[in-house]
């Protein structure tokens, strides 16, 4: 005890010195070559508050499952809590701390469609978690410098004002998100600002590894620079499809992810390339259907997983701004996986296609404000759909039967940002000015869960959103 109560206390006093000396050899109102962060001290980065009431419409159905969309209809609210939390200890190392809270539920118990429709809800096998604050991420991020050249950094949710190399390696591990690092997209990555459904936000063919609030411990090494980037991340994978529990052993279960990024020329346009390889204990489609003939029963996907199974998948994701400094643009995502193996860790998608865009507030005088469009069409391999067809469940799809079709989205929102007067009146509302923001949101999905039977249907969403 005395040892650990010893290096316990040689640790904070390194830290503290390597603080120290940083603040002092580090001014951002100087100009420098060298990479400066503007603080030295633990800083909060970001935090937010958003609340979203969804209303699913009635919808057809002449049969229905234990993971069916409900056909009367339904309406809920959910809410998210969030504090984010960063501190420079060098020139090139920073730590971060994220906490969140989740409340609430998503229509339909969050079931019923691959393509779910509100990217802040926390997924069925999560429904015993608590509703209390958890750490979302806790990691730490290296940076080596490459290059004297640098680039500005604005405080933004786990990322630290000041300047960093604009060319670097970069070392990130601890508690992470998958989809921080890969198929970003400015059109499309944010359930709370941007677009609410889940094939919209990210590639829903990426079966990225995950617990269910969607978390996991790995690192992430990458060349960064202006023009081209190269990613590689390793994460553990549930122990479970859709399960809260990680595994141990990363050479037993994990997710493999590699991500090219091209931004050539000054068009602004932007390609990244992703291959993704799953490690872990999944069934295939096809052995299980095999066991639900030999034994006269539906066919159960949990009694054929072995250790050792894989999954693997591409993406390709694309960016084009247009105008008004880029925030009028388009994008487009294609993904596909080999379908054969259990959908496991994000949701049931093997086949992706989804494109769409965003447009200013600027052409009608409100500058803050932005408007966007898209449509995701989302289809399954043979297997997968004959396993569904069969009587077989996941842990999003399971009708009981199905009549295949590809599952189709359109989505529509209005973001309006509303005035605080308070913003620059103080130092604290000149640091952290609050941003609000109100949404009404669209949906329309053609042919919920891949069945032509049931549907269509309706979702009507308002989304009201507060950051600091």
């Amino acid at each position: 005890m005395r040892k650990r109560d010893s290096n316990a206390r040689l640790l904070a006093a390194w830290i503290t010195s390597i603080s120290v000396t940083q603040a002092l050899a580090c001014d951002p109102s100087v100009q420098s070559e060298r990479p400066c962060p503007e603080s030295n001290l633990p800083t909060l980065v970001g935090a937010q508050y958003t609340f979203i009431s969804q209303h699913q419409s009635r919808l057809t159905s002449p049969y229905q499952g234990a993971l069916s969309l409900d056909p009367n209809g339904d309406t809920q609210q959910t809410h998210t809590i969030g504090l984010y939390l960063g501190w420079a200890l060098t020139r090139w190392a920073q730590i971060y701390l994220d906490t969140e809270k989740f409340m609430g539920a998503g229509v339909s118990n969050s079931v019923g469609l691959a393509g779910l429709t509100n990217g802040d809800v926390v997924r069925e096998g999560a429904a015993g978690l608590p509703k209390v604050f958890y750490i979302a991420r806790q990691y730490v991020r290296l940076m080596l410098p490459l290059a004297p050249d640098t680039t500005r950094m604005e405080r933004a949710q786990d990322q630290l004002p000041g300047t960093e190399a604009a060319m670097r390696l970069e070392l990130k591990f601890g508690l992470l998100a998958a989809n921080d690092d890969f198929d970003h997209n400015r059109y499309a990555s944010s359930a709370r600002t941007q677009f609410m459904n889940w094939s919209l936000w990210d590639n829903t063919a990426w079966d990225y590894a995950a617990d269910t609030r969607g978390y996991t411990y790995g690192a992430v090494f990458g060349f960064v620079s202006p023009r081209w980037s190269l990613k590689y991340g390793a994460y553990l994978m549930p122990v479970r499809a859709n399960g809260q529990k990680l595994e141990d052993a990363p050479r037993r279960a994990r997710g493999d992810n590699l991500e090219l990024t091209l931004s050539p020329g000054q068009s602004g346009t932007v390609i990244r390339l992703l291959a993704y390889r799953n490690l872990a204990r999944m069934g295939y489609y096809r052995e299980a259907l095999q066991i639900a003939a030999e034994r006269g029963a539906a066919p159960d996907i949990a009694a054929d997983e072995r250790e050792g199974r894989q999954k693997y998948g591409f993406g390709v994701n694309v960016e084009q701004p247009l105008a008004d400094e880029g925030e009028t643009g388009v994008f487009a995502r294609v993904g596909w996986n080999d379908g054969k193996t259990e959908s496991f860790a994000f949701t049931e998608v093997d086949r992706l296609l989804s494109f769409g865009g965003q447009l200013s507030g600027s052409h009608w005088r409100r500058t803050e404000d932005r408007a966007g469009a898209a449509v995701a069409i989302e289809g399954l391999s043979d297997p997968h759909r004959d396993y569904l067809a069969a009587g077989g469940s996941g842990f999003l799809l399971g009708d009981g039967t199905l009549n295949y079709a590809h599952e189709q989205i359109f989505e529509l929102y209005y973001r309006a940002e509303l005035p605080w007067p308070l913003n620059g009146s103080s130092r604290v509302f000149q640091k952290y000015p609050l941003k609000i923001q109100i949404t009404p949101d669209f949906q329309y999905v053609r042919n919920p869960g891949y069945n032509q039977d049931r549907g269509p249907v309706r979702f009507w969403a308002v989304r009201f959103h507060l950051e600091l």
